[in-house]
């Protein structure tokens, strides 16, 4: 059995990543062996809840107020629409719910409703995740009150690297949040974003960063830049997908409880590197059409891709792809109200 540790060292890990592939690989699926059902991926469902209008200055993401990239920004979503698209979530198989909203931190007076939405996605029988940006120990506290099982706050990169993308948020504040989420007694959804010019050394120190935290992340979303006209990064060279099976297998060699997430990037992929990355040791995606504000496969093709890989919804109600037609939009006036109204 793989140990858990908690030490590693950046040298060691920019060796592994420097491994053989056919090593590594073979390495990361029996640590991932060892732990999980290798067959079973579980499957979450994403959903912004407020879209656009981030004062942040993240340079990858097309939220951001700062860049002009088209995004139609979108209010507080009504809590009974957020419960509609929960329950399709559940019926396609989901057994998590995330609830992202683009936020620096939440308001005060947002946090009623953010509350209830928790209790009445988890009164479904569906694990609950939220991301809305920085929380205090208060927020964190209420939230875990509530019944939220999951926090996601990526660390995004490597604390060198991190300066390159972001000013307005310091690298001490995410893990700040972190950490008031698990002293709250939440689950931690924490990972990063490939692609955005980093080194190879940056790949290591990110997963550094996330292995040796005191209790690893639940949950390691792994990303691929998705670029987006308008923002700085849309020019940015496609990162060498193998490069991206290498980070896979790697976090979960250090991480070999965690769930890995193969999560945004996935629209551009092809089923062979899909196939790679699962084989590496990723056993979370989120499915539906759109992540936040990027496409994402729809949930019959990822259902079509399982049947030829042999993979199954972990814990989730069985998919049926007759079942699976998409929900009928509601208008946009029905959709969104202003929460500081």
């Amino acid at each position: 059995m793989a140990p858990i540790r908690h030490d590693w060292q950046l040298e060691e890990v920019q060796a592994l990543l420097a491994k053989p592939l056919n090593d590594l690989l073979f390495e990361a699926q029996t640590v991932h062996r060892q732990h999980f059902d290798p067959n079973q991926v579980q499957i979450s469902r994403l959903l912004s809840i407020k879209t656009g209008a981030c004062p942040e200055d993240c340079k990858y993401c097309p939220q951001s107020a700062r860049y002009h990239t088209g995004l139609e920004t979108e209010q507080l979503l009504e809590v009974e629409k957020v419960l509609t698209e929960a329950r399709a979530a559940r019926d396609a198989g989901a057994s998590r719910f995330c609830m992202g909203a683009a936020w620096r931190n939440p308001r005060e007076r947002d946090m009623p409703y953010l509350l209830q939405m928790v209790r009445e996605v988890k009164s479904m029988g569906m694990e609950t995740c939220m991301t809305l940006g920085m929380l205090s120990s208060e927020q964190a506290e209420a939230l875990a009150q509530a019944g939220l099982d999951y926090y996601n706050h990526n660390l995004d990169t490597s604390p060198e690297f991190y300066g390159e993308l972001i000013s307005t948020r310091s690298y001490d504040d995410r893990l700040n949040t972190l950490d008031n989420v698990r002293k709250a007694g939440m689950k931690v959804c924490s990972g990063g974003i490939l692609g955005m010019g980093e080194q190879a050394s940056d790949r290591a120190g990110l997963l550094v960063q996330l292995a040796n935290m005191e209790k690893h992340p639940e949950s390691v979303p792994i990303n691929m830049l998705v670029k987006v006209a308008g923002t700085p990064m849309a020019e940015q060279d496609d990162l060498d997908p193998i490069e991206f099976v290498r980070a896979i297998a790697v976090a979960r060699i250090m991480m070999p409880q965690s769930h890995v997430r193969l999560s945004a990037g996935r629209e551009n992929m092809t089923e062979e590197l899909q196939a790679m990355c699962f084989f590496a040791g990723a056993n979370s995606i989120f499915y539906g059409c759109k992540l936040l504000t990027t496409a994402n496969p729809k949930e019959n093709s990822d259902m079509a891709l399982f049947a030829k890989l042999g993979l199954r919804p972990e814990q989730g109600a069985p998919v049926h792809l007759e079942k699976m037609t998409p929900v009928a939009p509601a208008q946009k006036d029905e959709l969104f109200y202003n929460a500081a109204d």
